[in-house]
């Protein structure tokens, strides 16, 4: 029978993941420390050097046979800590309003050739709007039809303001 194996802690394994980074660099610091140390006896020493020397050396050197600075490893670079900048929650954004929804009905249009509205009947009212149309096409000899149309359907309180104005104009 298999054994299952055992669910890793992936917070346990981050933390040690972490702690051996930690661990590299702080190495790596105590490393560089000490190459510095030893480059600034060394330096000291060639300085010394440089004081005893006869002019005439000091000539060879500029004439590119002095290579002692570029044989020697250069110190390491330290690392740069990475900054973890800190996350600021996003505003929130005010919720818009929901359009609101216009209420439409059916009537039925009679229109002309070159589609403009002549006469609208209620959506039950068919048969009038086809006597109409029919009518028009009679008397002035060009083509009439009917054609249902959507129309917004106007609320009460709009309704009643209409009717209080007409009322204060009489």
């Amino acid at each position: 029978m298999a054994r299952r194996k055992a669910t890793l802690n992936r917070m346990d394994l981050r933390d040690q993941h972490d702690a051996a980074e930690r661990q590299q660099e702080e190495t790596a610091e105590t490393e560089t420390d000490e190459e510095e140390d030893e480059e600034e006896d060394e330096d000291d020493e060639e300085a010394d050097e440089e004081e005893a020397e006869e002019p005439a050396a000091e000539a060879e050197d500029d004439e590119g046979e002095g290579l002692d600075d570029d044989d020697e490893p250069r110190p390491k670079k330290k690392k740069k800590k990475k900054v973890v900048k800190e996350v600021k929650p996003k505003a929130t954004r005010s919720r818009a309003r929901a359009v609101k929804i216009v209420r439409q009905r059916y009537v039925w249009g009679v229109f002309n050739n070159s589609n403009q509205r002549v006469a609208t009947y209620e959506y039950p009212k068919r048969a009038d709007a086809d006597k109409h149309a029919a009518k028009l096409s009679e008397e002035k000899k060009s083509t009439f039809f009917v054609q249902p149309i959507k129309e917004p359907i106007e609320e009460k309180k709009e309704k009643d303001k209409e009717k209080d104005k007409e009322k204060e104009k009489k």
